[in-house]
């Protein structure tokens, strides 16, 4: 017999650093250009299935508008991850990433510090746009106690379902259903 859970993640940064082309490439597979500004929050569900445990993920895409910040806290009560990401391409959308960060942790409702944040660094097939090095990720990930670091290409879908699972099973590790 299949056990249903349902988890709820949200995803955040800056704007237009690939957050809903990541939710839509890790939802339909399908990677699309032409993609409006997300205004608020955008919410896809996807169905998982890890060992007899049925996930249904709830997949919070929030605009990185900064109009949009005071929202933040509001829609990440309940959830069980995070998700911050960054442009590869633009080391300027690293910047505020304290302020994101408080933003989504201010709406947690439980254990602040043991909600696993992952860090992701989008725009992976830009290989000669890059400017972030890898020495400066590995910082910010101990400066801000996040559990791990993922690149991806939502274009050529390197590592979109890494970034998923990943975090899925930390959150499964949390809960202690792995």
């Amino acid at each position: 017999m299949k056990e249903d859970l349902a988890y709820k993640i949200c995803i955040f940064g800056e704007t237009r650093v690939g957050k809903t082309t990541l939710a839509r490439r890790y939802l339909t597979g399908y990677f699309e250009e032409d993609i409006k500004l997300t205004m608020g929050a955008e919410i896809l569900v996807k169905f998982l299935t890890i060992g007899n445990k049925r996930i249904v993920l709830q997949v919070w895409d929030f605009g990185g508008e900064s109009m949009f910040n005071f929202l933040l806290p509001m829609y990440s009560r309940g959830s069980f991850g995070g998700i911050f990401m960054f442009d590869l391409t633009r080391e300027a959308t690293l910047e505020r990433i304290e302020v994101w960060l408080d933003c989504f942790r201010d709406g947690l409702s439980f254990e602040k510090e043991k909600i696993p944040i992952l860090l992701v660094g989008g725009k992976l097939d830009l290989q000669d746009q890059i400017v972030v090095s890898r020495e400066k990720v590995e910082k910010i990930v101990k400066q801000y106690n996040l559990f791990n670091y993922i690149e991806c290409s939502s274009k050529t879908g390197i590592n979109i379902e890494a970034i998923f699972e990943t975090l899925v099973k930390q959150i499964l590790k949390k809960v202690k259903i792995i």
